[in-house]
């Protein structure tokens, strides 16, 4: 059920930046040697094959003087312009969006973002722009360079309908000095998960290896075969209602989706959570048991939220501690576990 539609302020197809095919152009000096189309292409740019270059001619691809030849033995002679079209697109870049972003903390060399639900940290296959990274670019002047054109600034990562602090850096100096405290394991995490069910214990920790599921491509899962990597998160149980908790949660360790395979792993699994958890949304009437007087969906993504985080800034070595608040959609989950799934006393 949850709107997976860009974020407010993408920018529409129709003003995106054209992604020109990557072309080979040139204009005939001289009576080539060999005067045959496919040879005489591969002996200019000798990069591609001879077969590469037939491929193009025959789809269309080659054009003599603005007209497509689709002979490869067709000949070319002095004063004739080729321009070639490869099939590879060069790449957009990233494009700044207007996307509104809410700012914790910022100096000169980083930024602290409350991340919101549904938006996707950086451009992946198939999510080219509407990312936080491209509202980022529009916001600040200078991200660092060294997660790649795709990545400037960006740090660590959080999943798309995880929600809450998240840091960029602004320099090449600042984004290493921050990695490392990620490598080092020095960074402070907190989370805050609503789960189904009650666990056991008040507090406990979930140590288990953590691969890739080897049945779903997306998906990873506990994996004691020997391929798992070393995973652990600490929990304690902050809230208690009729079929539910809330937890705090600290991971030690930052292996992907790690708190919602771990807390799945256990048997409570985080509300709302389409991959791992048995339903997409919560609405009003399920949690009060049809005595609601009207019905609503409270959450339509994973209940779970990066709530605080602890670094030391790369140049000054002051600790940051960085608190994002509960986002509208937990709070209003809470808010009805509270009025409707008060444990028996």
């Amino acid at each position: 059920m949850a709107n997976r539609s860009l974020p407010e302020g993408s920018l529409p197809p129709d003003a995106l930046p054209e992604r020109d095919l990557a072309t080979l152009d040139i204009e005939l000096q001289h009576e080539p040697s060999d005067p045959r189309l496919d040879r005489f292409l591969a002996q200019r740019w000798p990069t591609y094959s001879r077969a590469t270059f037939q491929k193009l001619i025959r789809g269309g691809r080659v054009l003599v003087n603005d007209e497509p030849v689709t002979n490869p033995s067709a000949s070319v002679h002095q004063g004739d312009r080729l321009l070639v079209m490869l099939y590879k697109r060069q790449p957009l870049g990233i494009i700044p969006e207007p996307i509104p972003i809410e700012v914790l903390y910022e100096d000169e060399d980083l930024i602290a973002l409350n991340k919101a639900p549904g938006i996707i940290v950086h451009p992946a296959r198939g999510n080219p722009h509407g990312t936080l990274v491209n509202a980022v670019a529009y916001y600040a002047e200078q991200l660092s360079t060294v997660g790649g054109p795709f990545r400037p600034g960006v740090v660590h990562r959080l999943d798309r309908d995880t929600s809450g602090v998240i840091l960029f850096a602004k320099s090449d100096e600042a984004h290493a000095r921050l990695a490392r405290q990620w490598e080092d394991r020095t960074v402070e995490k907190a989370y805050v998960a609503m789960v189904e069910g009650v666990p056991q214990l008040d507090a406990d920790v979930i140590d288990q290896p953590l691969g890739k599921d080897r049945h779903v491509r997306e998906k990873y899962a506990v994996r004691r075969d020997g391929t798992g990597l070393h995973a652990t998160s600490q929990y304690e149980v902050a809230e208690t209602f009729d079929g539910f908790a809330m937890l705090h949660v600290r991971p030690r360790t930052g292996r992907t989706h790690q708190i919602r395979v771990h807390l799945a792993h256990i048997g409570h699994r985080v509300v709302a959570d389409r991959q791992y958890g048995s339903r997409d949304h919560v609405t009003l009437q399920e949690i009060a048991r049809g005595r609601a007087d009207h019905d609503e969906v409270l959450i339509e993504r994973q209940a779970l939220h990066a709530a605080a985080l602890t670094v030391r800034h790369p140049r000054t070595r002051e600790v940051l501690h960085f608190e994002a608040p509960l986002p509208e959609d937990m709070a209003r989950l809470l808010q009805a576990l509270r009025q409707w799934r008060r444990p028996a006393t």
